[in-house]
């Protein structure tokens, strides 16, 4: 069985969901905050070290404007309401992204719940809010430099350097709605990720289904380069530096 730690999920299809129903757009994103919930007490109860979730991307910037403000009412009002489920539960809660134009009160609620549940153990979830994969890493790499002017960058100085480098990298990530693509979606932690596209779209999305991906996900056989079944990154970087220098010597 391979190791699932890390999950990240790409909530897609919300729109899609609400216009076959022929309701405004803004519907099906009330419906699907309600499922994160769900999915969130899911991944608790399958002892998930991490779950991240995107909510809002770089580009849906260019969405409607009435779109775009219903998405940062509904992200505060998701934040009012599990407020108490994230400390109940154990959960280390963070946004990652840029978060600046959102409200003072949202901005507000966001730091207080980061720093309430800093101390928690459990899962840890990340809102990936106003977020693009790229600006990470260019983010991560300006970091990095500016601490330490003048000295080359290694992969492991780039990792330490990202929004939320403990979460490490992604086992599994899961886009709802059938599209089969990764949208700027944490783009250096889902190297080696497993992917996995469902066609089912997020309001109908549910713990059952996300537990029967978890499950089918730990029956794959995960090499990360190696002929080992169900290898590790570490374990395959270190075996990879070995024989390299081993051939390389002339071993």
């Amino acid at each position: 069985m391979s190791a699932i730690n890390h999950v990240a999920i790409i909530m897609d299809g919300n729109g899609r969901w609400a216009k076959e129903r022929r309701r405004p757009r803004f519907w099906g994103h009330v419906k699907g905050s309600q499922i994160v919930s769900e999915i969130v007490s899911s991944a608790v109860e399958q002892n998930l070290k991490a779950l991240t979730l995107y909510a809002f991307s770089t580009e849906n910037w260019s969405r409607p404007k009435d779109e775009i403000k219903t998405l940062f009412k509904l992200l505060e009002k998701f934040l009012q309401r599990e407020r108490k489920n994230i400390l109940k539960n154990n959960v280390q809660f963070k946004i990652i992204g840029d978060i600046t134009n959102l409200g003072e009160s949202t901005k507000k609620l966001i730091s207080e719940i980061e720093k309430e549940s800093s101390h928690c153990s459990g899962l840890k979830l990340s809102l990936a809010f106003s977020y693009g994969g790229r600006r990470e890493i260019v983010d991560a790499v300006n970091s990095f430099l500016k601490k330490n002017p003048n000295q080359d960058i290694t992969e492991e100085d780039i990792t330490n350097s990202l929004y939320r480098p403990e979460c490490g990298d992604v086992d599994l990530l899961i886009r709802t709605a059938g599209d089969q693509r990764i949208s700027n979606f944490l783009l250096w932690q889902c190297s080696y990720a497993e992917l996995f596209f469902t066609q089912t779209k997020w309001p109908d999305f549910n713990s059952q289904e996300f537990v029967k991906i978890l499950d089918e996900t730990r029956c794959r056989e995960r090499r990360f380069g190696t002929v080992s079944k169900n290898a590790s990154m570490d374990k395959a970087k270190t075996l990879a530096e070995k024989q390299r220098g081993a051939i390389s010597n002339g071993g």
